[in-house]
């Protein structure tokens, strides 16, 4: 079964960005829901599905915060692979729905950030990190996006100056996008290049910012959302692969190189069709490495096609190609908040697709593609994945 066909999402929430929060990850999941219900009119009693993302949960887990949310559901996922999050939850979500396990599924993502938690969660995330990682003082991941940018710079000749387009243009979407950490600050190419540095060729504004929030959606029946009168973006097609080619010494691609081209043939479409790109950004190359495996530029030519596009949201006139790409601003400049930063291009492709991104909206936006990556081992992200949504009357 390749086609979503009859399934829908709806009903995008992002809330609460801070970069310190006295609250729980199950607070701003429980928080995530309850502006679900009310956008969508629904009784929580009509939820019968629930997928949660979360790395601060702690003790508990999504079975258990059924209970403490006062949920009854008959399909529950918990699905903590970081930046895929929100692909793989809607992917899985809109089987449910076709296969009848579930009517309405809230597809939720949060986590909190208290004082050190992210240093303390980082320490434990992988097997990796506890025994070959933080022991020889190479902390979290800025030491392994720095081994690739490095490799990157090195192999294709790519320049500081080029992810300081991305992170530029995307901070001016930002600016247009009030719930953004950083949009109330003006980015220029003097401030990124003068920026202290981090780790190897990455500086300040190279490196995603952890923080607390959550994100989320619902995905159900077209016909259900034509009786809630909530507008709803189809799901032309959809896509995930994990650790695909092992073999590079480095990481320089990853597992979009699988699967695009069927992407494009299953929704009938070309990258030049396409109205947006949102694309998971922790770190610039990782939004390069998506654009030249996704097919908008051959491999290695992505400085080229950044320097050469505008990527922000009204086309405001540099560049020959017009590509808006992570119209709120991405994580570079909303802020990282755990497994939700994997739901924050979902939640922000959807609210251009049903024209209610305000500021920041991108004109007749029509069709978008939103991708994922995630799950950092030393040299590599474990996890891709991506999806073409199309927005329009149900």
């Amino acid at each position: 079964m390749k086609s979503y066909q009859g399934v829908v999402l709806t009903t995008p929430v992002s809330l609460g960005y801070a970069r310190q929060s006295p609250h729980s990850a199950g607070w701003y999941v429980g928080s995530v829901l309850r502006e679900l219900l009310k956008g969508s009119g629904l009784d929580k009693s009509d939820v019968d599905g629930l997928t949660v993302s979360s790395f601060s949960l702690g003790a508990d887990s999504a079975v258990a915060l059924t209970q403490q949310l006062g949920l009854c559901v008959r399909w529950l996922e918990e699905a903590n692979v970081g930046g895929v999050s929100g692909v793989l939850a809607l992917r899985r979500a809109a089987r449910a729905v076709q296969c009848g396990e579930a009517e309405v599924v809230a597809c939720i993502g949060g986590d909190g950030s208290a004082h050190r938690s992210f240093e303390l969660m980082t320490a434990q995330f992988s097997n990796w990190s506890i025994d070959a990682a933080f022991p020889y003082g190479a902390a979290g991941p800025n030491g392994p996006f720095s081994l690739i940018t490095r490799h990157y710079m090195d192999t294709f000749g790519a320049r500081r100056e080029d992810f300081a387009r991305i992170c530029l243009d995307q901070r001016y979407n930002a600016n247009h996008y009030s719930p953004a950490l950083l949009g109330h600050k003006t980015l220029s190419l003097e401030d990124y290049l003068g920026a202290r540095p981090i780790a190897g060729p990455l500086h300040l504004f190279d490196c995603v910012m952890p923080c607390a929030g959550g994100e989320g959606f619902l995905v159900m029946s077209e016909d259900r959302a034509r009786q809630l009168a909530i507008p709803g973006v189809r799901i032309l097609a959809a896509d995930e692969c994990h650790n695909a080619h092992a073999e590079d010494p480095v990481q320089y691609r990853a597992g979009w190189t699988r699967y695009a081209s069927d992407l494009y043939e299953r929704a009938g479409i070309g990258t030049d069709d396409l109205d947006f790109l949102q694309t998971y950004d922790d770190y610039p190359v990782i939004s390069m490495m998506q654009m030249e495996d996704l097919g908008f530029c051959a491999k290695g030519e992505a400085a080229d096609f950044v320097q050469n596009t505008d990527m922000r949201f009204d086309h405001s006139g540099r560049g020959k190609v017009k590509l808006p790409h992570n119209t709120c601003g991405g994580q570079l400049s909303c802020g990282q908040a755990g497994a939700a930063a994997g739901f924050l291009a979902v939640t922000e492709a959807l609210r251009q697709l049903t024209g209610r991104a305000r500021r920041n909206q991108v004109p007749e936006a029509r069709l978008g593609l939103v991708s994922g990556y995630g799950m950092i081992n030393y040299d590599r992200g474990l996890c891709s994945a991506a999806t073409i949504l199309a927005g329009g009357d149900l």
